[in-house]
């Protein structure tokens, strides 16, 4: 989590204190001896530095009274502050403060990214993809440990360190503007949890979340979840296929690991289309401003899928046609669709 008020005022205290200081010292000076700021401002620090040096001219008895009171006063407290100051400097407490409230400022700038819980291996797996398809996150992680091994690789990470169960912590990493919430903790329980909170803090949220079992499943499915992944399920899915039809989960793999990065498959909505060629053929809708992507399936009014379809089907409201391109093609039929 960012440094609370309380935090902030413990590391900038030491600086108050030395500011407060120096005001009294020149505020005493310009109203006893009627000096001139700059002289106020030199006598006040050669005083509380006890530097030594001479003094602008000589004092009256009520300007001798104040400077040994300002001495006597601010000479342990003005050690002690400036001492604090140098183990902050010294320690990087004063870096990373800066550093978080950058990466809270960046973090207040995000629209539509996608909030990740948790940073182990899937949510670090996942992460990778999403930065090789430019899609902003923000990860929400409670180990720091966790976050120096990924920023080893990666310099830049934006991160709220904190307890992703905590609704503080949520709102912290964006998620009233956040397109897509990722749970990847290991307790099924803290994902039920984060499920029912994300989704109150955000009913527009996507959300997908990680489970160990079939029931917990089931409850993430009640909670809001709308899609869970059971990875040891998949991972012995895919084992298995990649003895029965290697070729094929080996090119899905292709295009969704890192090396397929230039490689994308993307949805586009009936309701991104322009008016000109929404209720047509899928024909008419593909050669409209050729970009060069290839349609491999479309979604029905009732969510199906079908796979390789005809070039005659029109394309109604409800539907979705799923196209597959390189990242060049895919981002000019959008520019298509959206202007």
């Amino acid at each position: 989590m960012p440094y609370s008020k309380k935090e902030t005022v413990r590391i900038f205290l030491p600086l108050i204190i030395i500011i407060c200081i120096v005001i009294i010292g020149v505020l005493g000076y310009m109203i006893i001896e009627h000096y001139r700021f700059l002289d106020a401002l030199y006598m006040t620090v050669i005083s509380i530095t006890t530097a030594g040096y001479s003094e602008i001219r000589p004092l009256s008895d009520a300007g001798r009274v104040f400077t040994i009171l300002l001495l006597i006063s601010s000479f342990s407290t003005f050690a002690f502050a400036l001492a604090t100051i140098t183990r902050y400097i010294v320690s990087g407490e004063m870096g990373i403060y800066f550093k978080m409230k950058k990466i809270m400022k960046s973090i207040d700038q995000l629209d539509d990214h996608v909030v990740l819980c948790g940073f182990g291996r899937n949510a670090q797996q996942a992460a990778t993809i999403l930065q090789n398809q430019n899609v902003p996150f923000v990860v929400i992680e409670n180990q720091k440990e966790m976050l120096d091994s990924w920023m080893q690789h990666h310099s830049k990470l934006l991160f709220v360190k904190g307890d992703a169960t905590n609704d503080d912590v949520l709102m912290e990493a964006g998620i009233t503007r956040a397109r897509a919430i990722l749970s990847t903790l290991p307790d099924d329980a803290d994902n039920v949890y984060i499920v029912l909170s994300a989704k109150s803090l955000n009913p527009h949220l996507k959300v997908i979340s990680r489970a160990s079992t079939q029931s917990s499943a089931a409850k993430l499915k009640k909670a809001g979840a709308d899609n869970v992944i059971m990875p040891y399920k998949i991972g012995g899915t895919h084992m298995a296929n990649l003895v029965s039809k290697p070729d094929v989960i080996e090119f899905i793999d292709f295009l969704s690991g890192e090396e397929g990065g230039s490689i994308n498959i993307e949805s586009v909505d009936y309701e991104t289309l322009p008016d000109s060629i929404k209720d047509r053929t899928l024909r008419e809708i593909m050669d409209w401003k050729k970009t060069g992507v290839n349609c491999i399936g479309i979604k029905d009014e009732q969510g199906r899928y079908v796979i390789n379809p005809p070039d005659d089907v029109i394309i109604s409201r409800g539907m979705k046609v799923m196209v597959l391109g390189t990242m060049n093609q895919i981002h000019a039929m959008k520019d298509n669709v959206d202007h």
